[in-house]
Formats: C-alpha cells, sequence, structure tokens
C-alpha cells in the first residue's frame, strides 16, 4: 500500500515538472490566468519574494534619509506640529497660482488647498496653512489678497505646537499598542512561528511602505492620515489570515488551496481600492480630513496586494513545502 502512494506521488511530482517546464516555453502573453499562476507560484515563487524584500529595503533607506533631513519621517501638517489654518470664501474667485506665488515670496512654509462644488466644480472657500501666529499670518493674506478678513469672510483656527506634538505622539503610541495587540492576537490564533511571523511582516511592510510613498510624493499628514494607518492594519491583516487560514488548515493540493484563497482575497481587496478610490474623487475637493484618509488605505491596500500574495504567500509556501 505504501509502495502504491509513493508511486502515485511520484507520478504526480513528475506531471507537475512537466507542466511547469512545458509553461516555461509557451509565450508570456499566451498564458491563461491559471497559467500564469501556476507559473509565478509554482516555480518561481522564492525569487518573487526579491521584489518586496527590494521595496521594503527602498523604503526604509528613504525614511532614514527623511528623518535626517527633517527630523522625523513623514513631513506633519498643522493638527501635528501646530501653526494656523485660515479659510478664506472669496466674493470672487482666487486665482491660485498667482495666490501662491505671491505668499511664497512673504512665507517660506505654508499650504494652500481649494475647496470647490462636486457638482459644478465652483469654489467655495480656499485654505491657508503655515505654522505662523494667526497675528503673523493674517495680516500676510490680507496684503496679497487686497481686502480685510473678518468673521463673514474668513474663519481662524489655530493650535499650538506643544498640543500638537502631545497629539503626535499620542497617536505614534496608539499605532504601536494596536501593532503589538495585533501581533499577539495572530500568535495566539496560529501558535505556529513562522506564519504568524509572515502575517506580522506583511503588515509591517504595508505600513512602511506607505509612509515612505506618502512622504515622497509630497503629503503632509495630518492627525487623520495618521488614523489611517491604524485602519490600514486592520485591512492588511485581514487578508493575511484569511490566506493563512486557507493554507495552514485546508485539505488537499496547497496549490488548489492557494489558487482559492487568492480569487477571493484579491476580490476582496480590489472591491475596497474601488470602492475607497470613488469615496477620494468625491470628498477629495470637499475635505481634506476625509480625502486623506481614503489617499492612505487606497495605497496601503496597493502594496498589500503584493506584500500579501508575493511576501506572505512565499514564505507561508516555502514553510509548508519544507515541513512535507
Amino acid at each position: 500500500m505504501e509502495t502504491q502512494n509513493q508511486e502515485e506521488q511520484e507520478k504526480t511530482s513528475k506531471t507537475v515538472e512537466h507542466s511547469k517546464e512545458s509553461l516555461s516555453e509557451k509565450p508570456l502573453l499566451s498564458l491563461s490566468k491559471k497559467e500564469w499562476f501556476t507559473l509565478l507560484y509554482e516555480k518561481n515563487y522564492k525569487y518573487l519574494l526579491i521584489i518586496p524584500m527590494i521595496l521594503l529595503l527602498t523604503s526604509l533607506i528613504y525614511l532614514g534619509y527623511s528623518y535626517q533631513q527633517n527630523g522625523d519621517f513623514i513631513q506633519k501638517d498643522i493638527t501635528l506640529t501646530g501653526g494656523t489654518s485660515i479659510t478664506i470664501f472669496p466674493q470672487e474667485k482666487i486665482n491660485l497660482p498667482e495666490f501662491k506665488s505671491s505668499l511664497s515670496n512673504k512665507l517660506d512654509d505654508f499650504a494652500i488647498r481649494e475647496l470647490s462644488d462636486f457638482r459644478t466644480g465652483e469654489q467655495k472657500a480656499v485654505i491657508v496653512e503655515s505654522k505662523l501666529s494667526s497675528e503673523e499670518l493674517k495680516p500676510i493674506i490680507e496684503e496679497v489678497i487686497g481686502f480685510k478678513l473678518d468673521s463673514e469672510n474668513s474663519t481662524i483656527e489655530s493650535t499650538g505646537s506643544t498640543l500638537g506634538d502631545s497629539f503626535y505622539n499620542q497617536l505614534r503610541i496608539a499605532i504601536l499598542i494596536s501593532f503589538i495587540f495585533m501581533s499577539i492576537v495572530v500568535f495566539i490564533i496560529f501558535r505556529n512561528f513562522v506564519p504568524s511571523f509572515a502575517i506580522i511582516f506583511s503588515a509591517f511592510a504595508d505600513i512602511i511602505m506607505t509612509l515612505a510613498f506618502i512622504d515622497f510624493i509630497g503629503v503632509k499628514v495630518s492627525s487623520a492620515g495618521i488614523t489611517a494607518i491604524l485602519m490600514l492594519i486592520g485591512y492588511s491583516v485581514d487578508s493575511d489570515i484569511m490566506l493563512t487560514t486557507r493554507l495552514l488548515k485546508g485539505k488537499g493540493n496547497l496549490n488548489k488551496n492557494l489558487y482559492g484563497a487568492f480569487k477571493t482575497g484579491i476580490t476582496m481587496t480590489f472591491t475596497s481600492i474601488i470602492a475607497i478610490t470613488v469615496a477620494f474623487i468625491l470628498t477629495q475637493s470637499i475635505s481634506n480630513v476625509l480625502g486623506q484618509i481614503f489617499l492612505v488605505l487606497i495605497v496601503g491596500l496597493i502594496f498589500d496586494i503584493i506584500n500579501t500574495w508575493i511576501t506572505n504567500v512565499s514564505i507561508l509556501k516555502w514553510y509548508l513545502e519544507a515541513k512535507k
């Protein structure tokens, strides 16, 4: 009986190897989805790990460079550094390029955003943010736009630097605690070091890559952006746990279980990306808070595809095949 089982396993192994060789000889553009899946995950999954490792290393180097240059890993807006935000409600449309050019001659560090009606595109407000106090910033803006700012045509919000720093530190601690508790729960669920490490490592890579990309494109992160990182941990771990459960507890062929998990997981992620992208487009010109949350989630979910379906899959498959 044992001899018969060994012969069947050898026969199956030879069939799989023959299939891999035939796929390697076919033109890449002529491969079907399943053939692409087989070519990547049955033959080259160890080499695929090079892609996320390069991305992670590049992200860490960039964040280290950013910290050396700016004293922090990210660019922070006034909700985290302290400063003044003046919202102008102009009777006539403000020419943003000219307005920004004029302000740049008087201010070193500032940001301008426009709020407009989504349906008509009509300018509703212009927001100027700076680290200066309201007493210093208001006269400069009045000089540039040519009229006095009062309670009817503007609103002024100020945040102290001490309060901003305190809030930023609390948010960082919240992310750290959330990550630690997430790691503990994952280890309790699977009680196995390698699968648990793969999930935690993938979530860590999602956060690092997202922060590096957001900083690279020049986004000044607000408290809303930090909150989105907390949400990203949940999104990331969700697909990773589903994948790990399917492979560890699934019966039958490993590659068949992996393909089933891939179809479910990639559908979940793409559905989320599409929904959040639509929300981002609708709210970008209306709310900076919601816009930044959605932007961070979109970037994070794109990186999550790489870290779940390359990093996590490769580590798990390598572990399970070595275990056999």
